[in-house]
């Protein structure tokens, strides 16, 4: 048989746990064994740390924002020529998750030199730099020079893209000539290649020069064809836009 006060003291612990504050002055040692949350912090519904599942949504979301951006980098080498160089140089960019865009090299005197511009993911561009311009890095770079600047916006200003060809006798100081005719006439030299030829007939050394030369709107043609004809008479310059 149940007593009365069995049932009184049971009454008792239901009432504490029942209660937002139960604080029954009898039996306060018994409430807190059965109401510990009364003690525990109270977090803000605002705060990430209530809500541990959304906390963690968002720095995954955050994590691959920052794997999904991509740094464009432009890279300069120099170095002894051998066979496999552009191979190496192309493995590591691939190696690193980057994208080989479009570059420009070339071979002179038994020397290599290039410029490569790619874009990789953002979280490996030190990773890849670290491996190209260290002596330690892949074998295939050994002796190489490279140097690399992540990629600037470039002002956009209207402009036309012509082909230039200068043809005549060599001289000393004539690439430095027509480059100075060329800024002075208001063009810019995206790319130049000169070489020296020998006569048809009597052998004498011709200079040639190829280049693309990018000129503002209200800049006319003329105007660069006639700053390089200037500098002598033996020269023959054509222009194709």
């Amino acid at each position: 048989m149940v007593s009365g006060a069995s049932i009184s003291w049971v009454l008792m612990l239901m009432n504490c746990r029942r209660s937002k504050h139960p604080k029954p002055p009898t039996s306060q040692g018994v409430c807190e064994i059965f109401s510990p949350q009364q003690h525990a912090p109270q977090r803000s519904k605002s705060s990430p740390h209530a809500h541990p599942r959304h906390f963690h949504l968002a720095l995954r979301h955050h994590r691959a924002l920052i794997a999904s951006m991509r740094t464009y980098l432009i890279m300069t080498i120099l170095g002894s020529d051998r066979p496999g160089l552009v191979n190496s140089l192309a493995e590591t960019v691939a190696r690193h998750g980057g994208n080989w865009l479009e570059c420009r090299m070339t071979r002179l005197a038994g020397q290599f030199a290039g410029i490569v511009r790619v874009e990789c993911p953002h979280d490996h561009v030190d990773a890849l730099l670290h491996e190209l311009q260290s002596p330690s890095g892949d074998p295939g770079h050994t002796g190489l020079t490279v140097q690399a600047a992540r990629e600037s916006a470039e002002p956009t200003h209207p402009h036309r893209t012509i082909e230039v060809e200068v043809v005549g006798n060599d001289r000393p100081g004539i690439v430095r000539e027509i480059t100075a005719a060329i800024a002075t006439a208001g063009g810019n030299i995206e790319e130049l290649a000169t070489n020296l030829e020998s006569a048809p007939m009597s052998g004498h050394p011709m200079f040639r020069a190829n280049g693309t030369v990018s000129i503002p709107e209200s800049v006319a043609i003329g105007k660069i064809t006639a700053a390089i004809e200037n500098l002598g008479g033996d020269l023959s310059v054509d222009v194709t836009v």
